[in-house]
């Protein structure tokens, strides 16, 4: 009976391993799931108003992370923005959140220049602020990779959170400067990841607008 019960035991250890081992699958990130929550974090908007993640709480919003000298992925991730702006310009309570990934550059007013070639609107945020709080929400917060190859060493940061997908699995480059993600990560009312859509992939930011309303309609579901 012991000898079962430690086969079983074990099996059962290893089918979980072998799952934390295994990114999700391109169709399983963009399915409504929890893939862990956003912690807390402080950054500076466009306007100058200090942003934080409690001013989203009770908002539906979509996530992206980008910077302005990006010639490569960032164009056509701020491009799908755009289109989201419009096609959810009547909803009161969504956001589109862009958080750059060269603050250092990307000051205030660099994105408020930025946001005005999208034309985005007061729904539209743009953030930035310390580079390591930025990479640290970026890795461990949302799972989306980020690597500027100029710094002499990555931040340090602590565990990732939730099981989005693998930061190399989702790093993309521009031109051998910053790598960055171009998902598009939703998130609901109370905080919590919800889904992540390839911004470069037509087909899958074409589903993203259902996950989105589907979110607005839904009451807020407690955390835990």
């Amino acid at each position: 009976m012991g000898v079962g019960v430690a086969l079983v035991v074990s099996a059962t250890a290893a089918w979980w391993a072998s799952r934390a081992a295994s990114p999700p699958s391109e169709a399983t990130l963009e399915t409504l799931g929890t893939y862990g929550v956003v912690p807390p974090f402080a950054l500076t908007e466009r306007s100058g108003r200090r942003v934080t993640r409690d001013d989203l709480r009770g908002r539906v919003w979509v996530a992206d992370f980008i910077y302005t000298g990006c010639t490569e992925t960032c164009p056509t991730q701020s491009l799908q923005f755009a289109q989201l702006q419009r096609e959810f310009q009547d909803a009161a309570d969504l956001r589109l959140v862009s958080i750059t990934v060269d603050p250092v550059h990307d000051t205030p007013e660099v994105l408020r220049r930025y946001a005005e070639r999208y034309e985005a609107t007061d729904c539209w945020w743009f953030l930035t602020g310390d580079t390591r709080d930025i990479y640290c929400l970026a890795q461990q917060g949302f799972r989306l990779g980020v690597v500027d190859p100029a710094a002499p060493a990555p931040p340090s940061c602590g565990p990732a959170l939730g099981v989005g997908p693998t930061r190399a699995w989702a790093s993309h480059g521009s031109k051998g400067l910053v790598m960055h993600s171009a998902r598009a990560v939703l998130v609901d009312r109370i905080g919590q990841i919800r889904a992540y859509h390839l911004a470069t992939d037509e087909a899958s930011m074409a589903r993203l607008p259902a996950n989105v309303r589907r979110l607005l309609a839904a009451p807020a579901r407690r955390e835990g």
